[in-house]
């Protein structure tokens, strides 16, 4: 770029070299260069700095998405730029803005049990409708009843249309902002916890539980045992003085991974899991940072390693040190709304269907 505008001012100003007489040629055109260069760098770093302060391009088209009942309460709607730097996107609980809404957000659990009904058909063309569901497979029920109604699915599916997953790790640099920063004091004194709320003696996690305490000693922490505030930061807290924690869900399925483990992984605290396999958890950890139920051919076998992990500092660092390469993000749910703008801009003009919701959701 330099060398073009050169050339093109020595052209039109050669009296340059006239300014000073005993000035040559060669030089007179380093002095040029050396100017040009100069003011390239400025207007460069203008620019950059002008678009680190400005919001992206107003060029983008505008989405406005209508939640059509807010899951689990009502709560504040996001300004997605300002909250998630997400841009050109409206989020709103409006339903007189059905009609202009490039998209209607629909919660699972909320139309299959009757508390709010499916919007008006026929929908606004190019319209798309969002499923919603934070649950597993064996707690939604009515699946097969919406199979074509969707257009798009937003859940913590990896292979959903709008991957929401309940946490995931970032690779931090220099250990900067990393998990071991954030639980360096603490000074685990306490075998292993276990937080439950729903016990059904039906639950595989309940079977196991009953096997586990023959061997180990269990803290266990809420409605089916000692009394907890709720939150997950009171979570957190109790398993600062915890080696190990049961991260075990109501049920076993794909990806179903939720908040129990990401707890136990910002608190320090080392999973032990029952849920999915042990490869569908290494899309989410690395292999030693949990410890898998279906890793020991017995239960026995399995308390007896979680004694020997409390005893040998090698064996903790083992499972730990991964820690310094990563933070943990846990998506807000107004997070998940907004990434939706972005994924119904992505794939504006197309009319695909969610042909079979259930064989998708159950597989």
């Amino acid at each position: 770029f330099s060398a073009v505008v050169l050339k093109l001012f020595w052209i039109k100003y050669p009296f340059l070299l006239f300014l000073n007489p005993r000035m040559k040629r060669g030089c007179a055109l380093n002095y040029v260069l050396c100017a040009v260069c100069t003011a390239t760098v400025f207007l460069t770093l203008g620019i950059s700095v002008l678009y680190l302060h400005v919001p992206p391009s107003p060029r983008l088209s505008h989405i406005t998405i209508l939640l059509w009942v807010h899951p689990f309460g009502v709560a504040p709607l996001p300004d997605c730029w300002k909250q998630f730097q997400i841009h050109g996107c409206t989020i709103t609980d409006d339903k007189h803005a059905y009609r202009q809404a490039d998209a209607v957000i629909i919660h699972h659990r909320d139309v299959v049990k009757g508390r709010a009904r499916l919007p008006p058909e026929p929908r606004p063309r190019s319209q798309k409708w969002i499923w919603l569901n934070h649950e597993s497979p064996t707690y939604s029920p009515g699946l097969q009843k919406y199979d074509r109604v969707f257009n798009l699915t937003l859940s913590y599916r990896v292979d959903s249309d709008i991957y929401a997953p309940y946490g995931h790790l970032i690779p931090v640099v220099n250990g900067s902002g990393s998990l071991d920063q954030t639980t360096s004091l603490r000074r685990p004194s306490r075998l292993l916890a276990w937080v439950v709320s729903h016990w059904s003696a039906s639950h595989a996690r309940v079977s196991f539980y009953n096997e586990l305490k023959r061997y180990v000693n269990i803290d266990v922490y809420g409605r089916a045992g000692k009394p907890l505030k709720k939150g997950s930061e009171a979570v957190r807290e109790l398993l600062r003085d915890y080696m190990f924690y049961l991260a075990m869900d109501n049920s076993q399925h794909t990806d179903y991974i939720t908040e129990k483990l990401w707890n136990a992984v910002r608190a320090g605290a080392i999973p032990v899991v029952l849920g999915p396999s042990r490869q569908n958890y290494e899309h989410f950890l690395p292999p030693e940072a949990f410890i898998h139920v279906d890793d020991f051919p017995t239960v026995e076998e399995l308390a007896q390693y979680l004694n020997k992990v409390m005893q040998n500092p090698d064996l903790m660092k083992h499972h730990l040190s991964w820690r310094q390469n990563y933070s943990v993000h846990q998506l807000t749910t107004n997070e998940k709304f907004c990434q939706a703008c972005e994924v119904v801009r992505r794939t504006r003009g197309q009319t695909s269907e969610v042909p079979h919701l259930k064989d998708w959701f159950c597989s």
